[in-house]
């Protein structure tokens, strides 16, 4: 029989809670409604894009639609009576096709590849003497020397090849006294912009000028990265100069040479000021460079449509360059990896 105590114990039932996520209620006593809530890994995860957005919005209007502008002109037929009229006279590819079946593309495209090559080859030689002389010099040395150059880098393009015309003009230019006053008299007179060979030669020494700054700097920069315990480590297994300068200095400059060599050729095959200014691709439009030959095909002959086409061939060489280059990079990397 059941006792006294079990007769008078109730039997409490609990109720599970439910499974389910339970409702969070509003201030007001409502269900306060769900949705998607951001977290902080989602933020972040946007934040690279957001900070690019600006730039990419930048380069799509100013480069993207004058680009596809060009590309549209460059399937025109579009000289001046087209241009005073209003007329869009779509030709298709008649104008690649004359470009590349005519000797003049091929002859300044040739010229072009030639005059990049002399100047990029001087350039990164003195550039890279430049920049070694920089590691060893000592502070005051190394800031005036950086100074100097850092100056002949923030020169205006314009300004300099004005400066370089008037040292090389015809008859009150200093070079042209100085060479009469050290014994060469014929140079007296001596027309520097009267032959193709010559007006390249100060057009180089104008590009080349003004571009041993920025590779002496950069390679400079890079070898303040080399630990010096190497070059000691060197020294002490009986390396010379040149022994350390291959296996030391060399493998660290080369990722910056090849950037700087990639810069230079394509900051010195668009060298359109200083050639146009100088002398306007004469003697008889025989220092021509594309950017040169485009204009001047464009703007001079007021054939606007074959100067667009010269110009999308030019960014398409320069594409080419541009994969080539990658395509060293890629690999280099793969075979540190």
């Amino acid at each position: 029989m059941p006792t006294k105590e079990m007769a008078s114990m109730t039997v409490q039932k609990t109720e599970r809670p439910p499974s389910g996520p339970t409702e969070v209620q509003a201030p007001d006593g409502g269900p306060r409604p769900r949705g998607p809530r951001a977290t902080p890994g989602r933020l972040a995860g946007l934040t690279p894009y957001l900070l690019l957005a600006p730039a990419i919005v930048a380069t799509v209007l100013l480069l993207g639609w004058p680009l596809v502008s060009n590309g549209m002109l460059s399937f025109q037929n579009l000289n001046m009576r087209q241009f005073i009229l209003h007329l869009t006279e779509w030709n298709g590819f008649d104008n690649y096709t004359e470009i590349l079946t005519g000797e003049d593309f091929w002859r300044v495209t040739g010229r072009s590849v030639a005059f990049t090559a002399a100047n990029v080859v001087l350039i990164m030689i003195l550039g890279t003497l430049v920049g070694l002389l920089l590691a060893r010099l000592g502070r005051k040395m190394r800031t005036l020397l950086l100074v100097g150059l850092v100056l002949a880098w923030a020169m205006p393009v314009v300004a300099s090849t004005t400066v370089y015309q008037w040292l090389f003009a015809q008859r009150f230019g200093v070079v042209n006294w100085v060479l009469a006053k050290i014994g060469f008299e014929s140079m007296a007179d001596h027309d520097w912009l009267s032959t193709q060979y010559s007006t390249f030669f100060v057009v180089l020494l104008l590009i080349v000028w003004q571009s041993i700054p920025f590779v002496a700097i950069n390679l400079y920069a890079a070898t303040t990265t080399i630990p010096k315990e190497l070059y000691e480590a060197a020294s002490l297994d009986g390396a010379g100069a040149w022994q350390q300068f291959t296996s030391v200095t060399l493998p660290y400059l080369r990722p910056f040479l090849y950037a700087t060599t990639f810069l230079e050729i394509i900051w010195v095959f668009k060298a359109f000021v200083q050639v146009f200014t100088l002398n306007e691709g004469g003697p008889d439009r025989l220092t021509e460079i594309l950017p040169v030959y485009a204009y001047i095909e464009g703007m001079g002959n007021q054939h606007f449509g074959m100067g667009a086409a010269i110009a999308m061939l030019t960014i398409v060489i320069l594409l080419a360059i541009t994969s080539y280059y990658l395509r060293i990079v890629l690999k280099q990397e793969e075979d540190e990896l």
